[in-house]
């Protein structure tokens, strides 16, 4: 048979089995779908009556500096009374550290980094099969509303997801009140601009007590914080935030007992994420992932709580749980898609073993990083571990903390828990046993005498990734281009073809040389990326057979692996040819692609002057990360001090 002809036999049984496949996965969510909406007829039908409210008070970057959590400055009296009369939970974790990637965890009972949602401020392409959580209790016959942020990333439309999401919106909108509600209050006064700002910070506290307030210098400050005067008045203005939030949750559950309906109304309390300031949002440390969560059950729901009410649980909850939770509340079914479990009601699974969080783009700046956790231990791994554990970060770094941490290290007054996370390469992984050391201070990963327990985590990290499909493993302009390219969201994309996850995984957790330069030629590009980014990463000696290759794949078909290898020549000090490549992707049409140009001009310092002029150019573009990052490559280069919004 002729080549031609084979080829076209192999096409025709391609396009055979793709077709194949994709009708089994339409059979599949068609007949999911229709049990599922089968079952929730027939919840609202027979149990309409029975079924409770379900109130969610949730409040912005807070760590669990209240009262009933043992903090001895926090004025949380009403927080506090909740929790005694229901169940605190010491270990609910939030799947990021930051709002938007978060809240997408939240909205779709997935892991964000499995839908595409991983990166600050993206718009992941939620798959059509699927629903958000609201929309399953709506079509039971709750009446849902948000007040008022979602800050999903993803590209979603809210009169889908929810009867009213405003700031106008309440249970007490509901026409017919005999119909169960679900109701989100989201309170926005412990955002950290309201720390920053002190015109917010006023604002928030303006009816507040005077005696209530913290003063500055009252509270212990973090181990890693300078004891300057900034530090303790942002710190102070933290706690007397949230001593508002604790009225304005109080306020919302008056009005609740007003209407006669807290013996109907299951509720619950949480952070969306660890404080915002330095080393706690943003960070997969616990301070920046454990959150306050407290579920108070009434009397006649006490058998949907598994724990003792008026006792604390060590419980572990992830935010993936938290739509699982919802709708079995609410005896609706829990789809398959769902990667949460439920964790109140009856007839539960076991409880978990470990969660999961992960970090990847944070505004500008890249860098993927991943945390398992059980009640003992947390496990990190860097993926990126050349870049500083503090990256220069436009908006952070114009608040007053960050500025009195740099100004500290540069003075040498700094703590000497904050001199390790000003170092300027972070390791490739740590560990931290939970129970001694709280804070997180000391890195055990390197002790002989935790070997399996490391070994434990890292494999228990590595079976998530394969399990979620992890789509932070491909490079952002990629991980569009597919989208693109098949015109289906991500999640799809990575199990409707024949993409080599595990492939991937193995180069991006690699650190063999020859394991690098063997996939350089991988058919796959995420493939070839991690391969040329390992080599920037662990190759320091030259080697003229390995820049041969690399220099071959500078015209690469995919201009994010271009830039990998281009990053690669500099630190293997060929930047001649590396910077010439750079500063041509950042004339590429893919934003993506020049954010990661201009990053790797940025890492490479001095080696980067002759980018100059190119730098230059980018500053008027339209994606604003594109434009931070060049500001401060040329500030470091021209000794400037250019800010940009």
């Amino acid at each position: 048979m002729e080549v031609v002809d084979l080829l076209k036999q192999n096409e025709i049984e391609n396009n055979y089995k793709d077709i194949i496949y994709k009708m089994k996965l339409f059979l599949k969510y068609f007949l999911n779908n229709i049990l599922l909406f089968t079952s929730i007829a027939i919840c609202a039908q027979e149990t309409s009556q029975e079924r409770p409210n379900i109130l969610w008070i949730t409040t912005e970057d807070i760590s669990s500096q209240l009262g009933c959590y043992g903090d001895e400055f926090a004025h949380t009296p009403f927080l506090d009374q909740l929790a005694s009369e229901g169940v605190m939970y010491n270990n609910a974790i939030a799947s990021a550290p930051v709002c938007a990637p978060a809240r997408s965890s939240i909205i779709t009972g997935m892991h964000q980094s499995s839908i595409g949602s991983h990166h600050m401020r993206s718009k992941g392409w939620f798959p059509e099969a699927f629903k958000y959580y609201p929309e399953f209790l709506r079509e039971a016959g709750y009446y849902c509303t948000n007040t008022s942020k979602e800050d999903y990333n993803l590209e979603y439309d809210a009169s889908k997801i929810w009867d009213e999401s405003s700031e106008q919106a309440h249970w007490r909108n509901r026409p017919n009140k005999e119909q169960p509600f679900f109701a989100v209050f989201n309170y926005k006064g412990t955002h950290e601009s309201a720390t920053n700002s002190e015109k917010k910070y006023e604002s928030v506290v303006k009816d507040v007590l005077k005696e209530l307030l913290l003063k500055p210098g009252k509270a212990t400050l973090p181990p890693y914080f300078p004891n300057t005067p900034i530090g303790n008045e942002l710190w102070a203005r933290y706690y007397n935030n949230i001593t508002a939030l604790d009225i304005y949750a109080k306020n919302i559950i008056d009005q609740l007992k007003e209407d006669g309906l807290a013996e109907n109304t299951i509720i619950i309390f949480y952070s969306d994420h660890g404080a915002g300031i330095p080393i706690h949002k943003r960070w997969l440390y616990d301070t920046g992932l454990k959150v306050p969560f407290i579920v108070k059950m009434p009397e006649k729901y006490k058998n949907f709580q598994p724990h003792k009410q008026g006792s604390p649980t060590d419980e572990l909850v992830s935010f993936i749980d938290f739509a699982p939770t919802a709708l079995h509340l609410a005896g609706i079914p829990i789809p398959e898609y769902m990667q949460g479990r439920a964790f109140l009601g009856e007839n539960l699974s076991p409880e978990r073993d470990y969660t999961y969080a992960s970090r990847d783009r944070m505004d500008e700046r890249y860098d993927m990083q991943r945390a398992v956790r059980d009640k003992e231990f947390k496990y990190i791994r860097y993926y990126e571990f050349p870049k500083p554990f503090i990256q220069y970060m436009n908006t952070p770094e114009k608040g007053a903390i960050m500025k009195s941490i740099r100004s500290s290290y540069a003075n040498g007054t700094l703590p000497e828990a904050g001199v390790k996370l000003m170092a300027q390469k972070k390791p490739v992984e740590e560990l931290f046993d939970l129970k001694n050391d709280s804070q997180e201070l000391r890195d055990i990963s390197g002790d002989p005498n935790y070997k399996e327990v490391l070994e434990r985590m890292r494999n228990a990290h590595k079976q998530w990734s394969l399990k979620v499909t992890d789509a932070g493993l491909i490079p952002e302009p990629i991980l569009r281009k597919w989208e693109t390219k098949y015109n289906k969201p991500i999640y799809d994309v990575l199990r409707e073809n024949e993409i080599p996850m595990d492939q991937i995984q193995k180069v991006a957790l690699g650190n063999e040389t020859a394991l690098f330069t063997s996939n350089l030629i991988h058919f796959n590009e995420a493939v070839r990326f991690w391969a040329a980014t390992g080599i920037g990463n662990y190759v320091k000696k030259e080697n003229q057979e390995l820049i041969s290759k690399l220099r071959s794949l500078l015209t690469d078909d995919d201009t994010t692996v271009s830039i990998a290898v281009a990053r690669a020549l500099c630190i293997l000090n060929m930047e001649k040819e590396g910077v010439k490549a750079l500063s041509e992707g950042l004339k590429d049409k893919d934003e993506w692609n020049r954010l990661n140009a201009a990053l790797v001009l940025d890492e490479i310092g001095e080696k980067a002057r002759p980018s100059i002029i190119d730098l230059q150019s980018v500053m008027e573009g339209q994606n604003k990360y594109v434009v931070r990052v060049a500001n401060h490559a040329l500030n470091v280069l021209l000794n400037a001090s250019n800010e940009v919004k």
